[in-house]
């Protein structure tokens, strides 16, 4: 097997492995799914020895050129992907009719830097058919689908981003949808914070005219506290990821389908018996549980928090340190959104063919970096998927190279990123539209009238029917009748 060098990592924001040295294997289920560009069943990225889509002259049938993709003669499958997804994303496409008259993000230049798939291409999509002209850039170098990309390409948007970037792509694809002559953000749309601290740093002038940015991660919310609480935040912000639309669907709904789909597509792991730790009983934690422990699956779970402790508890789960179960799990599942959680002691000391993956935004969970070292040998078997190999032979299989699994190595279900995808461009409306002085220069969370609304546009997919209250109870409930229900806080 070939040792592998990896670059050393010069941000200092969220650190991006290079794919040095390395081919990728592409795995594909069967040859039609190839030939279709099925990001679901075939990785469409590329071996090393390919040219560079920086390097590659491509124009769409309009003859632009303002865009960077794999190829931009995959559009026509990328179109059927985003067609599929739409299927399933009713709501946007209700926003579309409804709004499409008075254009509500006229005027909107808005820069965005988050997962490229079908399902963000409908968001993208509706923010243009709202009067938006948009830039775009991935927040995870494994998680684009080539084709889709190429059919936002060939529809117009300039986007910038393909599966399988380098460290120095990542930043470089960020900066093309910043630095541009005749052409200025002033709406930011982030998932982890990378772009919005790329703009912070590099465009101070470009950040200060901004009119409002939309976050959605864990990491990117907590980054924008630490710069709201240093004074830095000159421009108001939206945090979606706290809002109940996002936590409560998203991040729970969402992970407790997709945990599986990543960890069977990647490594065939059967669960029933298997003992699994999982990092974090947050909402993408509890997902992940409730998965795992209906397959069968021996689970324990980690945590900080005395709260969700007590929740995984009264769920039937053990509560334990990594540290006291390592040697005898079978998998460990990070989701928590912090650093350093699974050490390389914690590797060293794990059982022979353990699987470890991160099920949180950022790629700073697991200590991969500590396993970039001469005596220990990588592997890759397949798409996204490593064995690092230690001198005694013992293998540990690591996936994604400890990025996002669900997003990396599989796919995530469309009506549920319609719920997040909806709150977001109600955010960014709501930002855009504000008159001046309703948001000062702070991080603030969703009104509860808008998560309410996000939730009642869903409600037709299920043929669910609301009862209304009558004036006496909504009277005795101190409420208005037509919401919002819950207090903000809730």
């Amino acid at each position: 097997s070939q040792q592998i060098q990896f670059a050393d990592d010069m941000q200092e924001f969220t650190k991006f492995p290079t794919k040095t040295g390395r081919r990728s294997l592409s795995r594909s289920i069967s040859q039609s799914s190839t030939d279709s560009y099925s990001s679901a069943a075939s990785y469409t990225d590329s071996s090393d020895d390919e040219v560079s889509p920086r390097e590659k002259q491509q124009t769409n049938s309009k003859g632009s050129s303002n865009f960077c993709v794999k190829n931009i003669k995959q559009a026509e499958f990328g179109r059927r992907e985003i067609e599929i997804a739409e299927q399933d994303m009713s709501a946007l496409i209700s926003l579309r009719k409804r709004a499409q008259g008075e254009k509500p993000l006229a005027g909107a230049k808005i820069v965005g830097c988050t997962h490229i798939t079908a399902q963000t291409a409908v968001l993208i999509e509706t923010l243009c058919a709202l009067g938006a002209q948009c830039r775009w850039s991935a927040c995870n170098i494994y998680s684009t689908q080539n084709e889709v990309a190429a059919a936002l390409a060939e529809a117009g948007v300039a986007v910038f981003a393909w599966k399988g970037e380098s460290e120095d792509d990542f930043w470089w694809c960020i900066d093309r949808c910043v630095n541009i002559d005749g052409w200025q953000a002033n709406m930011i749309l982030d998932d982890g914070g990378d772009l919005t601290h790329w703009v912070y740093k590099k465009y101070p002038n470009v950040f200060k005219k901004i009119r409002g940015i939309v976050e959605e991660s864990v990491t990117g919310v907590h980054r924008l506290y630490q710069l709201s609480k240093a004074g830095k935040l000159c421009v108001p912000a939206m945090n979606v990821n706290d809002s109940v639309t996002k936590q409560k669907f998203d991040n729970l709904y969402c992970c407790r389908e997709s945990i599986l789909d990543g960890l069977k597509r990647t490594t065939d792991v059967m669960f029933g018996g298997k003992q699994v730790v999982v990092c974090g009983y947050g909402e993408v934690g509890k997902g992940c549980c409730a998965a795992l422990k209906a397959l069968g699956a021996i689970v324990y779970v980690t945590e900080i928090d005395p709260i969700c402790a007590l929740q995984a508890c009264m769920d039937g789960f053990r509560v334990v340190k990594l540290s006291e179960v390592i040697r005898q799990v079978d998998v460990v599942i990070t989701c928590t959104g912090n650093k350093n959680v699974v050490t390389r002691e914690h590797l060293d000391r794990m059982k022979n063919s353990c699987i470890v993956c991160n099920m949180g935004h950022s790629n700073t969970e697991i200590d991969v970096t500590s396993l970039r070292t001469p005596e220990l040998t990588w592997e890759r078997v397949r798409s996204q998927v490593d064995h690092v190999i230690w001198p005694d032979g013992k293998r540990v299989v690591l996936l994604a190279e400890g990025r996002l699994l669900n997003l990396s190595c599989s796919t995530v279900p469309t009506f549920v990123l319609s719920i997040t995808a909806t709150t977001q461009a109600l955010a960014l409306i709501e930002l855009y539209n504000a008159p001046e002085g309703r948001y000062k220069q702070d991080v603030y969370l969703l009104p509860k009238k808008m998560d309410e609304y996000v939730a009642s546009l869903h409600l037709p997919s299920f043929d669910a029917h609301l009862t209304e209250l009558s004036d006496d109870q909504a009277k005795y409930l101190g409420l208005n009748k037509n919401g919002p229900f819950k207090p903000n806080y809730y």
